[in-house]
């Protein structure tokens, strides 16, 4: 497994759409800029096939400090939660088998 990066991904893009990489960058950049402004007021994304992004607010809580046992006040706080789409899931399960065939045979 590799990681792969927002430049990666750029290139990647505009290899494909035969765009400029410098209009990709401008585009990719505006939807992720689009999806941090609507998780921010509390909309819920939802790309069908790929996946939901929702904001979940965390009530405080009480936790404790592993080190030194003191408990402390930990303050609310918004995450956000993805929950995979449909076509993601089969893929990643299709990748999933494929990997692991090709590890058997690996093996023989």
């Amino acid at each position: 497994m590799r990681t792969i990066t927002k430049r990666d991904l750029v290139q990647l893009i505009a290899e494909k759409t035969n765009v400029q990489q410098q209009k990709a960058k401008e585009v990719i950049q505006g939807f992720l800029d689009e999806i941090i402004t609507e998780l921010a007021n509390g909309n819920r994304l939802e790309f069908r096939d790929f996946g939901v992004f929702e904001p979940r607010k965390k009530a405080p809580r009480l936790a404790r400090n592993p080190r030194t046992g003191e408990k402390i006040q930990v303050p609310n706080k918004v995450t956000v939660k993805f929950k995979a789409g449909r076509l993601m899931k089969e893929k990643l399960q299709d990748a999933e088998v494929s990997e692991s065939d090709n590890e058997s045979q690996a093996a023989s």
